[in-house]
Parts: structure tokens; sequence; C-alpha cells
């Protein structure tokens, strides 16, 4: 009997990739989404600063403000372009700079004599996310060297008390290109096994094979596990490369960790997302219903499972609900092989 039903998995599943083979659009998708899509969300899709343009009202002409302007380096920031004191509007109206600094008159005499002193930064916040980022990163540089300023021309020989020095690891440049496409790569997996298995139940019951199967001597499990690992094949076949040929290969993103460990976690995860689609399959009678299902259940496992935003930010109760899922273990677990080099031994 078990002989049997291993049989029937197996010849099921294969007709499934015979099915999948014949239909072009999803074929594109697939190509699509572990492909193009990485390398777009990999290079475009920053979280932080790049090639921001920035101007410098400089009122003070001294060495302190001329340090501040030659500290703003790219890529984060295009050259600081010179600008007097009655063009700041316009330019700010026109679009033509993210930020402009204003360094007023007398600023490093008053600041060695004590006095109080004031630098204005003006911020284009129709870039939200730019103004955002852009204006803390100005901020820590100009504090940055005021201190360093302060210290080199201070008259005694003392040292300062503290000394904070930041070592990045694991990603010792801050470059969010190889994170933003592993974690593309992780999120597009759970998407397209969501995707495979229903639409392939969807499929099945549009064709109305579905009824065929059901009054053949076939089990209701034969059939739901025929899907999920021939489904699941495809997903890892695809996953493994765009892991070498794009993320290695195109983005040259560095890996830490063990790759087949990856697949091999990855392998044990779309047990649980393929039949997540084939349960959403069943819940919808069309496929435009399919999709709108799985776009909210999309939604709320790519963006709460800690690849974009991280878990310990979020409310303790979403945390809680969050760990119900499993794709946020699976983030987790990309994110420590990966990156930190996990393994077996890791606790």
């Amino acid at each position: 009997m078990m002989k049997r039903s291993l049989a029937n998995i197996f010849q099921l599943g294969i007709k499934e990739l015979f099915s999948l083979r014949y239909d072009p659009v999803m074929l594109f998708l697939i190509v699509y989404m572990f492909s193009f899509s990485v390398m777009e969300e990999a290079q475009n899709a920053t979280t932080g600063v790049v090639n921001a343009a920035v101007a410098i009202v400089d009122e003070d002409h001294s060495r302190l403000s001329r340090r501040i302007g030659d500290a703003l380096l790219q890529p984060q920031f295009q050259p600081p372009v010179a600008l007097a004191i009655d063009e700041i509007d316009a330019s700010m109206e026109a679009a033509r700079y993210a930020f402009v600094i204003d360094i007023p008159p007398r600023f490093q005499a008053d600041l060695m004599a004590g006095r109080p002193t004031v630098i204005q930064l003006n911020v284009d916040a129709t870039a939200m996310g730019l103004a955002g980022t852009g204006a803390g990163y100005i901020q820590h540089i100009i504090s940055q060297e005021l201190s360093a300023f302060l210290n080199n021309d201070q008259a005694t020989d003392q040292k300062t008390a503290v000394n904070i020095v930041t070592r990045a690891k694991f990603n010792p440049n801050l470059e969010a290109t190889g994170f933003q496409g592993a974690m593309a790569l992780t999120n597009n997996i759970t998407m397209m096994a969501i995707l495979l298995t229903g639409a392939a139940l969807i499929r099945e019951r549009e064709h109305g094979t579905i009824e065929h199967l059901l009054v053949m001597p076939l089990r209701p499990f034969e059939i739901m596990l025929a899907k999920v690992w021939s489904n699941g094949l495809v997903v890892v076949i695809a996953a493994t490369l765009s892991l070498y040929l794009v993320i290695k290969g195109v983005l040259g993103t560095v890996i830490i960790g063990s790759i087949p460990l990856y697949l091999f976690v990855t392998v044990i995860y779309l047990f649980s997302v393929t039949s997540l689609g084939i349960y959403l399959a069943t819940l919808a009678r069309s496929m435009p219903q399919f999709g709108l299902l799985a776009m909210i259940v999309f939604v709320m496992m790519l963006l709460l499972s800690g690849a974009h935003t991280p878990l310990e930010s979020m409310p303790v109760a979403l945390q809680m609900i969050m760990q119900l899922l499993p794709s946020t273990h699976f983030v987790s677990m990309a994110q420590a092989v990966l990156f930190r080099g996990a393994g077996l031994s890791v606790k």
C-alpha cells in the first residue's frame, strides 16, 4: 500500500511538472521573480542615502566650515555645491537640492569662544525617506567634525574621557545591495511557493480535471502531496540558480554561511507555504479570487516577517503573533545562515 501511494504521488507530481511546462505565463513569472525582480530590489530598493544632492551656504569661510563641506563624501552625497544665501528658497522650490546647509558668520570663532551658535539644515521633505535618513546622516557627520576639530584644537594635552568606536560586523562597508538581494530572494520563495501550488489547484478545477482525479483510485493526500513536492522542487531549483547566478554572480554578494544548509531549510519551509497555497486555493473559486486572497497573506508575511523591518521594532503583541507564521523563522534563518555563518551547532 505504501509503495503504491509513493508511486501515485510521484506520477501525479510528474503530471504537475508537465502542466507547468505548458504554462508560459507561470514560467515567465518564475524566471522574472528569481532574476530581474531580485536584481531590481537589490540595486534600487535601498534604505540608505545614495547620491543625494547637497548645497552649502558658507557665510563663515573658516577652516571648520570647509572641513564640514569636505566631509560630505560620495556615494552618499554628491559633491557639495556653493550657494548664496539669497538662492536658498529658489533652489529648494525648484528641487535642485535635497539638503542645503547654512553655516552662519563667525561660526568657528563663536564655537571656540564658547558662545552659542546654530547651523541651519534645510531639507526637501517631499522625498520623505531620503529626508529623514539624510538629515540624520548630515547631523552625525557635522557632530563628528565638530568633535574632531575641538579635540585637535584644545590647548591642553588632556584626552577625551570617552572614545566611542563603532565596528560593523558581517557587513563592514554597510552596503545594502547584498542584504536586499538575499531578502528579496527569501520573500520571492514564499510568494512563488504559494502562487504555484494555489494556481495548480485552481487550474485543475477550471479545467475540470480535479473531478477526474477524485473518482480515480487516489486518496486526497496523494493529490495534494504531489502538488507540494513538484512545485516545491521548481522553487528550490529556481532559488538555487538565483542564489548562485544572480546574488553571488551578478550582484557579487559575499555569502558567509553554508548555501546547502540554506537550501535544506528552504525545502522544509516549502512544505508549510505550499500547503498554505493549497488551502487558500480551496477557499477561492477562481484565479482572480485566489489572487486577491493571496495578496492579503503576502503583504502580512512579507512586511512583518523581519525581512525589511526588524521584528524587535514591532509592538510586543505583534511579535508574538508573527512567531506563529513560518515566514518569520525562515527570514531569521536566512539572515543567520547567509550573513552570520550560523550552522547546525547554533542553539
